[in-house]
């Protein structure tokens, strides 16, 4: 499932083609994805004006004039740009063409995605209400972190990659924040102090940054918006690692089950 990092380096390559565009056409080839696609969107944002790209959690935001899109890559989505128009595949549901006729077209085998319309401020939508804080914003600290885990008795990895509480850390990059911070994924929330809980935010940071400049992580389906993979898979240390070395001590990187989430990391390095 694409994360944050997929997710901004996505809101990042299509800014150029709409941010300060007009949307001269909205094609939606299948309406059936995670939520239905209303009949008649198409009117409502055909000709206004692109005003404001951003992320927020794993949604891109899409400004208009008034109101505006919110997109969800879902489990498989992904979205390219084409300069001259290409035939859609089958997995191709929607495309945004800007005025000049360049095509931002969405992709996605699953279907698990969304496209969803809001007449008034997007920051109004019942999907964004419910978001925790950006963990790249100096609202995410250890100290705001340690101060929420004491009533908690989770696994720390559950209670990091909770949307609730701060949003878009995913399963890989949670995995590999907690080895670079040390720390045992099993290990208790409520049984880490402070200075750990600082550490970690750190670590969360950094590995969210490094994996942005890399393009973000391709394991399956996931390409940015130049159809290019992401190369942070590269990078990994702990995730998909079962068996293999550990990188700082060699001792054997181990799998377990955390929410139903497969978990790796070091046994030795992790406590």
């Amino acid at each position: 499932m694409p994360e944050l990092p997929e997710v901004e380096t996505t809101a990042n390559g299509i800014r150029p083609y709409l941010e300060g565009q007009i949307i001269g056409q909205l094609i939606v080839r299948e309406r059936q994805l995670r939520w239905p696609i209303p009949a008649g969107l198409e009117k409502s944002v055909n000709g206004k004006n692109v005003t404001k790209i951003e992320r927020k959690g794993k949604y891109i935001l899409i400004h208009l004039d008034t109101g505006g899109l919110i997109i969800h890559l879902g489990m498989s989505g992904s979205i390219r740009v084409l300069r001259t128009p290409e035939p859609p595949g089958k997995h191709d549901h929607f495309d945004l063409i800007n005025k000049s006729g360049q095509i931002v077209r969405y992709r996605d085998p699953r279907k698990f995605g969304c496209l969803l319309y809001c007449s008034s401020s997007l920051y109004d939508h019942p999907r964004l209400q419910a978001l925790g804080v950006e963990p790249l914003t100096q609202d995410f600290n250890g100290k705001w972190l340690y101060a929420l885990s004491k009533k908690k008795t989770i696994p720390v990895k559950t209670f990091i990659m909770d949307g609730r509480i701060v949003v878009g850390i995913g399963n890989i990059y949670a995995s590999e924040a907690l080895f670079d911070a040390g720390i045992d994924p099993l290990r208790k929330c409520s049984r880490i102090s402070l200075p750990r809980y600082t550490r970690l935010v750190e670590s969360i940071q950094k590995i969210l940054n490094q994996a942005i400049a890399k393009g973000g992580t391709t394991l399956q389906d996931f390409v940015g918006a130049d159809g290019m993979p992401g190369y942070f898979e590269q990078a990994l240390a702990v995730y998909g690692r079962e068996g293999k070395s550990c990188i700082q001590c060699m001792s054997s990187i181990k799998r377990v089950m955390i929410s139903q989430r497969s978990t790796f990391y070091c046994p030795q390095c992790q406590k």
